[in-house]
């Protein structure tokens, strides 16, 4: 009998799951290692006292990537978990009294924006038409691509396509053309903060983001956001995939060029290829000797890197009043915030924030009677990261949210968790404390985002910090796009 390739993965976010249950369906031997206890990387659960939080990802975009993948596997979603479609999607708060709720139909979205700009309709059927063209080219061609070389867009089709997806233009432009209304503008910038850059540096291909949002819509899967780890992890283990959970990769030994062991704080495995969906910077710095690293240093530090944020996971033992499944608040200068990310990093003054709030939706993530809450601020990488300071900024949210939507939780509070930068760094070695990997800025996109390939012949690159880019969606397709790159190169060998 023929012996099977072995592969491991590094890491079991979403990329690792993807890419480790194709390759076991292509008849590898796959071992997936995982520094912490459970499989989902960042989109970990917390569970207290009967309540259960989803500890990262909490917006379900982009449904099709996820029936695709499990299409992959002749599954579909409902084979896991019920998705529920939000409605409305969710509501924005502008101050006291000042809210938008984005309708989940079409419909009521030209009604909305024709109440605030007379016209305005038209305009947004011309930018959503043009947002589907970039959805559909970018989330079925471009995406797919390994970003080896930029030869891979010389393609005729695709630079017409190139032109038409304004690889070259910025969002803020492209939506300031548009729409006068400022409640407007903010409402279409908004999906750009998932993509961390602001919209004068994201490029206007990113509406496709607003596609996702106002056409495709805003989902849940009940039971929380790790029903989809569940899912991928299930899917893994049907293909024979095994998983080595609280292990730690210490080093990758390299021999001729060729990552022949994987020694981890437990043991070793030899291994025929290698897929490292750890943090990227963590690998290449820390894993590698020196003549095996991809970049230096020095390119690592000049990178333009997505927020951090400040999370706290509340549970409270009451109901709120006047609250949706997210809420964002967009009371303070959007600017002015994003300036204190990106241009002169510092801890904001007046920060925006979320709150998501999944109990109204699903009354299984909290007991009776009780409340799911949790807040989260933006904010610049590698700042200086204190208990005292956080506590500053719970006080700030909670007086905040208690102005603009009446709900005071203070006496309420049965327990809360913070979780910031020191906890990214300590629980996935997040290069500078990054919670959405590097930002999607045009000199950070596509073959221009740090390469799948290694040095090393046999080992390639998954995850948020290397193509297509940060976001549970894309993280799936990361690792379709390595799984499919390490099966030409076992066919050659």
């Amino acid at each position: 009998m023929e012996k099977k390739p072995r592969i491991t993965v590094i890491g079991a976010g979403f990329a690792g799951l993807a890419a480790a249950a194709l390759l076991a369906k292509d008849g590898c031997e796959v071992t997936v290692i995982e520094k912490n206890e459970m499989a989902g990387g960042r989109a970990r659960t917390w569970e207290k006292d009967g309540f259960l939080f989803d500890m990262g990802p909490s917006w379900y975009w982009m449904p099709d990537v996820f029936e695709n993948y499990y299409k992959l596997f002749n599954k579909t979603t409902s084979d896991f978990y019920e998705l529920k479609r939000l409605i409305p999607s969710y509501r924005i708060y502008f101050g006291k009294d000042d809210t938008i709720d984005v309708p989940s139909t079409i419909t009521d979205l030209y009604a909305l924006f024709e109440q605030l700009e007379t016209g305005s309709s038209k305009n947004l059927e011309s930018f959503l038409d043009q947002a589907k063209y970039k959805y559909d080219v970018g989330m079925n061609e471009y995406v797919f691509k390994p970003s080896h070389s930029v030869m891979e867009y010389f393609d005729p089709r695709l630079a017409i396509s190139g032109i038409k997806l304004q690889l070259l233009g910025n969002m803020r432009k492209h939506v300031h053309k548009l729409f006068k209304n400022d409640r407007l503008r903010k409402l279409l910038e908004f999906p750009v903060l998932f993509l961390g850059a602001t919209p004068q540096n994201t490029p206007a291909l990113y509406s496709l983001m607003n596609y996702a949002d106002l056409v495709l819509g805003t989902w849940y899967p009940m039971g929380g956001m790790h029903k989809i780890v569940t899912a991928m992890q299930k899917i893994a283990e049907s293909q024979g995939v095994k998983f080595i959970f609280n292990t730690e990769v210490t080093k990758i030994q390299v021999k001729n060029n060729i990552a022949e062991e994987v020694i981890t704080d437990k043991s070793s495995f030899k291994s025929d290829f290698v897929v490292g969906n750890a943090d990227y910077h963590h690998i290449d710095q820390h894993l590698f000797d020196k003549p095996y690293r991809n970049y230096n240093e020095k390119y690592w530090d000049t990178r333009t890197m997505a927020p951090s944020c400040l999370l706290f996971y509340i549970g409270l033992n009451k109901k709120l009043k006047n609250i949706l499944h997210h809420n964002l608040f967009f009371d303070e200068n959007f600017d002015q915030h994003a300036e204190e990310i990106y241009t002169k990093p510092q801890w904001p003054s007046k920060p925006l924030f979320y709150a998501c709030c999944p109990s109204v939706t699903d009354p299984g993530v909290a007991p009776a009677g009780c409340e799911n809450l949790f807040f989260l601020v933006p904010l610049a990488p590698g700042l200086p990261d204190s208990e005292s300071k956080r506590e500053e900024y719970f006080n700030l949210l909670v007086n905040r949210f208690k102005d603009l939507t009446g709900n005071d939780i203070s006496a309420n509070i049965l327990f809360k968790r913070s979780y910031a930068m020191n906890d990214f760094v300590a629980d996935y070695h997040a290069f500078k404390g990054n919670a959405y990997g590097l930002a999607n800025t045009l000199k950070q996109t596509a073959f221009l985002k740090p390469k799948i390939k290694s040095k090393v012949t046999n080992f390639l690159y998954t995850g948020q910090l290397t193509v297509p880019g940060p976001g549970v969606p894309p993280a799936i397709i990361s690792g379709q796009v390595v799984a499919k790159e390490i099966k030409k190169k076992l066919k050659k060998a």
